[in-house]
């Protein structure tokens, strides 16, 4: 069997971390867990659990989870968030990699549970992550929030069999929560990037998250919690393109010549008076 590591992020996930951790057992030599100074019991839990457990501000998801796997000791890291569980046939399939890991990097189906039942349509599934890697030849990249493992050329990855388990809306106000969130997060990135907004993306960006999601992702099969989770991704991607026009208007106005004249107008007026 070849050595691998499990690395986890956390940040107040006492509900989920043992439900993690106990989910890898079987694959883990170590399982390290990187808390951003959680405020409630996710540390004594982890350590309870037998994981070694690092703290560090939290550097964005990309920064954060690069970091986490150099702690490591082991080449070959299962990368995970505290919300996500692997089943039994993801177990399985790791374990007979384990043998001998033939190839580099691994993908794998990661399925959400809204509300007490596991989606398998829409958007939402499959939902293919690499997570399972040589940390030598793959890197965390992406835009905040959507961090993914980058290979370096000329390496491919290999589908594992058996889901992802991942455990992230107990109720319909957690999803708002989240898109509120994550909206604001993707907003900021996408600026940073050199990415801008417009009507015609604010209009038309979100009905294609719809229209792709609940019905050519056969979204609707999953009934009335289908159509919630659509309208919900239309609604996150409708509030990412709205922020990010917000901030690239106020960027704007704080750099138009009318704003600057004034300023500097007022800043002559106040030297004068001294």
């Amino acid at each position: 069997m070849q050595p691998l590591s499990v690395v986890i992020i956390t940040f107040n996930e006492e509900a989920n971390i043992s439900r993690c951790i106990e989910s890898v057992r079987k694959v883990a030599d170590e399982i390290i867990v990187l808390d951003s100074f959680s405020t409630d019991q996710t540390v004594a839990i982890a350590h309870s659990f037998g994981a070694t457990v690092y703290q560090e501000k939290f550097r964005g998801y990309i920064g954060q989870k690069n970091f986490a796997m150099q702690l490591a000791s082991n080449n070959y890291i299962l990368s995970l968030d505290a919300d996500e569980a692997l089943d039994n046939r993801l177990v399985n399939a790791i374990l007979a990699e384990k043998e001998t890991f033939p190839h580099r990097a691994y993908e794998m189906n990661r399925c959400t549970n809204y509300c007490g039942r596991f989606i398998r349509h829409g958007l939402w599934y499959p939902d293919k992550k690499i997570r399972l890697f040589d940390r030598r030849i793959a890197q965390w990249a992406g835009l905040n929030p959507h961090d993914k493992i980058v290979l370096q050329p000329g390496f491919g990855s290999k589908k594992l069999k058996g889901d992802l388990l991942h455990y992230s809306f107990n109720s319909p106000d957690d999803l708002v929560w989240q898109n509120n969130r994550l909206s604001s997060i993707a907003s900021a990135s996408l600026y940073a990037n050199g990415n801008r907004s417009s009507w015609f993306k604010m209009l038309l960006r979100p009905c294609w998250a719809f229209i792709n999601g609940y019905f050519l992702r056969l979204g609707f099969l999953d009934g009335a919690d289908g159509f919630s989770i659509a309208v919900n991704t239309s609604h996150q991607v409708f509030l990412k393109y709205s922020k990010l026009y917000r901030m690239q208007s106020a960027v704007k106005r704080m750099n138009s010549p009318l704003l600057t004249h004034s300023v500097l107008t007022e800043k002559k007026s106040v030297a004068g008076e001294g």
